[in-house]
């Protein structure tokens, strides 16, 4: 089956166990495209059974992901954390991030009025991520 994989997809490798529609299936064999990952799933014999889960997650558990290098983090690791400004100011908590064409975007949630500022996950706009501390610093875009 042909997956997308968000990310530069080095974790779907032969052997590792992802979940597919609640069910723990080993990767048999894995291999690069220019339009993703081919990979041959256990139980999975055909291409009309592959067609079916088209559309659906492939999940690993973190204990699966190859360890982080330094200054490395999982976007999803960002979820929890608080947005402070230059002058550290608090702006929000991170809630949620979603992936466009051109970059990651971070969801945070404003204190004080609980809107949402979508900020794009670029050095410009998130120049430092600090997991000890639990913050990030953000210089939304103007406007």
């Amino acid at each position: 089956m042909r997956v997308r994989a968000l990310g530069a997809g080095k974790h779907l490798r032969k052997g590792t166990d992802p979940v597919v529609v609640d069910v723990r299936r080993r990767i048999l064999a894995a291999r690069q495209t220019p339009k993703g990952f081919l990979l041959d799933l256990e139980g999975i014999e055909s291409r009309s059974e592959a067609r079916s889960l088209g559309g659906e997650e492939l999940l690993l558990d973190r204990k699966e992901l190859d360890a982080l290098r330094e200054g490395e983090f999982y976007v999803a690791d960002l979820v929890g954390l608080t947005a402070v400004n230059d002058a550290g100011g608090i702006v929000g908590t991170v809630v949620d991030s979603f992936e466009t064409a051109a970059h990651e975007v971070l969801v945070v949630r404003a204190e004080k009025d609980r809107q949402e500022l979508y900020l794009p996950f670029t050095l410009e706009h998130v120049p430092d991520v600090d997991l000890g501390v639990g913050q990030l610093l953000i210089r939304p875009p103007e406007g």
